[in-house]
């Protein structure tokens, strides 16, 4: 009897989405390939070591750990053994231009007791904000969050409740209307911008995230980011999935309107049945997939998707530790809605910037050399749309970021080392998204769940999409989910592969 194939899948990208598509596509039975174009896998979750520093270049917020568990849970393995979080306490604090500050925390009496430090009025009205967002929560992620919006009919079934919950005010517009303090508003508007959202602009959905932080808390891996994307590789190696990097993908070949094969730029051929992408589909649809096979993602359609900003990340050790700075630290600048607008409307870099400041050794020491701290500070920027000219402005405001700092850290400046920097040329040239936007389509209403690009390609069959671009969005919670609606709309393989047996090792936790 003759031996029957395994049915193909390839993912292009090992960013979070990637890597936990492979892995529900092999629980699904699919013999899965990963190819990823940079040197070391993780896209935006790459890390960057030197001098005993660990710096991870992207995420670092773990907000639904539950989501990881899934992930091993499907192929009979325990998260624990691979990857352990550390709570963080408080979440954020954030940094007022005034000199005053807030501490974001899960603990809904803490949170309490600091607004009546600001305003005692709208203790009431966050009482009544927080269960507007739980509301939000129960239908936006928990009922939503997986389920994919390939027709209208499903995002008309989605109305109702989207009118009900005043979806069509923005994050901003839902928390004023019951929050009255300005300083506070800020507190409770900040967190689309961590998923590339203006708050003025972006849909009071994702007021949600408020929510599900104060549901599942803020985590934090140990070994940073990339010990959960050295684990997600560990696993799919278990699994027999290859992850082959330095290989940037050069076409998706169609055949009979159907994705048949991903060939990379050194002429490398991988047949597929199914192509999972977790590069941004404005990039793949332009540059991997022939115009002739696109009716709906056509060039014209695809350069009027808004992209989301960019972003200026610079990384960084200090010869010594500053315990005064929290592991998360929001710094707002004398700005807020103007500094947006320059940002997301006008596009143009601003004199001042809020800073998103992250010290994981202040979690987790190992991160850097003993006594010795490791650091990125993240200001948002406008996307390569704009007119400024990095190659003169990059060292300019690395060095204007870097002096602002020693405000919130006395002597921070002068204890620097290894510093490097991404601006939005390396989020075009290394993570290949179209114009540099950080987070692919700006999360407004109309780029959100039906507009947003789809999970199944409407113009290529066996063409699926997983990550920051696609449906529910950026963010560690999003891209994870992104990969569960493949389970929907990905067919079962017509021939499975077999899951191999558990290693005999009890515990493979990382060190």
């Amino acid at each position: 009897m003759t031996a029957v194939s395994s049915s193909r899948a390839v993912v292009i990208g090992s960013g979070l989405g990637g890597l936990s598509a492979a892995i529900r596509l092999r629980a699904m039975g699919y013999d899965v390939t990963v190819v990823e174009a940079l040197d070391q896998p993780g896209g935006r979750a790459r890390v960057f070591k030197d001098g005993g520093f660990t710096f991870d270049a992207g995420p670092t917020v773990v907000t639904a750990p539950y989501l990881f568990d899934e992930l091993f849970s499907l192929v009979g393995r325990d998260r624990k053994d691979y990857i352990e979080f550390l709570p963080v306490d408080p979440f954020y604090r954030v940094e007022f231009h005034d000199g005053g500050r807030f501490d974001y925390v899960g603990e809904e009496e803490r949170i309490l007791n600091q607004i009546r430090e600001f305003n005692k009025d709208d203790v009431d009205g966050y009482l009544k904000m927080v269960d507007h967002m739980r509301r939000i929560f129960e239908v936006g992620y928990e009922q939503l969050a997986d389920v994919p919006f390939g027709k209208v009919s499903d995002m008309m079934r989605a109305v109702p409740d989207m009118v009900r919950l005043e979806s069509y005010r923005t994050v901003y517009g839902l928390t004023s209307k019951y929050i009255k303090d300005e300083r506070l508003r800020q507190v409770f508007t900040f967190q689309p911008l961590l998923v590339g959202g203006n708050p003025f602009q972006t849909s009071s959905i994702y007021s949600m995230i408020h929510w599900l932080e104060r549901k599942w808390g803020v985590w934090f891996a140990k070994g940073g980011t990339t010990q959960i994307v050295a684990s997600l590789v560990r696993l799919l190696e278990e699994l027999g999935v290859p992850v082959i990097c330095n290989a940037p993908v050069q076409t998706i070949e169609v055949d009979g309107g159907r994705a048949k094969a991903v060939i990379i730029e050194d002429g490398r051929r991988f047949d597929a049945d199914v192509v999972v992408s977790n590069a941004d589909p404005s990039m793949v649809y332009k540059n991997m997939i022939a115009a002739k096979h696109r009716r709906k993602h056509t060039d014209a359609q695809v350069d009027r998707v808004r992209g989301s900003m960019s972003l200026f990340v610079a990384y960084f050790g200090t010869t010594k530790q500053f315990p005064d700075v929290k592991h998360h630290t929001i710094v707002l600048g004398p700005r807020y809605k103007g500094l947006l607008d320059d940002v997301f409307k006008k596009k143009v870099l601003a004199d001042d910037f809020s800073l998103y400041m992250h010290r994981p050794t202040a979690t987790d020491p190992t991160l850097a050399p003993a006594g010795q701290d490791a650091w990125y500070v993240l200001s948002p920027v406008p996307n390569l749309k704009g007119t400024t000219d990095w190659e003169q402005e990059a060292p300019r405001y690395l060095d204007k970021i870097v002096k602002s700092l020693d405000r919130l850290a006395p002597g921070l400046s002068s204890s620097m080392t290894h510093v490097r920097h991404l601006d939005p040329r390396h989020f075009l040239t290394d993570y290949r998204t179209a114009n540099g936007a950080a987070f692919g389509p700006e999360p407004v209403l109309t780029q959100s769940a039906w507009f947003r690009y789809h999970n199944a390609s409407p113009d290529v069959g066996g063409l699926f999409f997983v990550g920051a671009g696609t449906h529910p969005g950026a963010g560690m919670p999003g891209v994870l989910c992104s990969s569960k609606v493949l389970e929907r709309v990905v067919d079962q393989p017509t021939a499975k592969k077999p899951l191999p047996e558990r290693p005999a090792s009890a515990s493979r936790r990382a060190a």
